[in-house]
Order: structure tokens, then sequence, then C-alpha cells
């Protein structure tokens, strides 16, 4: 896992290595959105997920551990995740782990296949025990392509992409607080999207679409 905020990778046309750097985070997350929580190690909010390592709040934790890649299988409440590099993570989840997926959920949303970004605290044989787990999200300089009810067409660098608008879609227009009004939107314009990737037909579910920036 490294902490660069640059793609090292060309995007292909399938799978989660198109969208570069920890297998899916691909730029550093503006701001605007509402923390929902945070955890000694850190916030728990989607942003959290782009944000710099910043120190511990439990002096009881003195280095706090990140993990990315790919869910190969899932026994009890361990997730056996292979990493981008060629390494293997065991990311163990606990009843205090926060997951995010989309919006904030529970572990029985996580399903093999899908990507992850984990952070949390390394156990004496290698496991991190997770406090935060954000699922198969993405963080995209796209240019909006099409617009349709419920879907934007989107690209990014060379590839077409599908964003998929859901009920927590919003939007945020120069700068401005985020509305759920898309109705501005326009053909062309320029769009930072987060959101969370669909492993089953590589599309991308909205959270926040930001124009104007």
């Amino acid at each position: 896992m490294t902490r660069s905020t640059s793609s090292s990778r060309t995007p292909s046309a399938a799978g989660p290595d198109r969208f570069g750097r920890r297998g899916f985070l691909t730029s550093a997350a503006l701001g605007g959105a509402t923390i929902v929580g945070a955890s000694a190690l850190g916030a728990l909010d989607a942003d959290a997920a782009f944000a710099a390592p910043g120190p511990s709040l439990d002096p009881a934790v003195t280095h706090t551990s990140f993990a990315e890649g790919r869910i190969g299988a899932i026994k009890g409440s361990v997730l056996h995740v292979a990493g981008s590099h060629g390494e293997t993570h065991h990311i163990q989840l606990t009843n205090a782990t926060s997951v995010w997926k989309a919006r904030p959920t529970t572990a029985g949303a996580i399903e093999v296949g899908d990507g992850l970004y984990a952070r949390g605290v390394e156990m004496p044989d290698g496991t991190i025990a997770a406090d935060a787990v954000w699922v198969n999200i993405v963080n995209l300089y796209t240019t909006i392509r099409g617009i349709q009810k419920e879907r934007l067409h989107l690209s990014h660098g060379n590839h077409e992409l599908v964003g998929r608008t859901i009920p927590e879609t919003a939007a945020s227009y120069a700068g401005s607080a985020l509305t759920s009004d898309l109705s501005r939107l326009r053909i062309g314009q320029p769009a930072q999207v987060l959101g969370a990737w669909r492993p089953s037909d590589g599309s991308i579910d909205l959270v926040r679409v930001t124009v104007g920036h």
C-alpha cells in the first residue's frame, strides 16, 4: 500500500485496475462531505479514504496500517484480500468496524470480488483489525458525455464509464453546498465523481458529482 496521490498504471478496459492507485483510488477527494463519525484512527466518511494519515488519538496505538486489494474469500469475520502488488492481506472485521459501500452499511454487504481499502491496527500475527473499510470506493476526474434519467455517461482518460444515480447522489456546483438537484449538470462539463464501483458490470453508483471546481 502506497500513500501516493498519483496513478502509476494505465487504466485498462476491465476490472478495478482501470482506477489506478490502490486499485480504486485515483485522486485526492474534495472537501464538502459531512463527517459521519470518527474513531481513534480518523474519520469514517468516504473522504477519509483519501486523506493523508494522521496521528492516532489513542496513545496505545503507535502505528496505523492500511491495505487495499480485491476480496478473494470471506472466512467468518476475516476478509482474505489480494493486494494490487501481489501481497495478501487478512482483514479482521469487528463489531466496531465501520463499513462504507456507497453508504454506511454493515459487513453483510461485503462480497467476494469486491475491492476495498481498509484502515486499522496490525495484530501480532499480521492480521489487520480494521476500524474502517471502504468497499469499491472510486474517486475519478471525468468528463460528462451524456445525461439520462438515472445515469451519467462519463469519460475517464480514453475509457467510457456509466455512472448510476442512487438515492444518495448529490452534486456540488462551483464549491456550493451539496444538493440532490442534478438538473444543472451539462454535457461536456469536467466532473469529479465519488462513488462505488460495481464489479458485476463496471458501472459506478454515484454518491457525489462535483463540477465547476
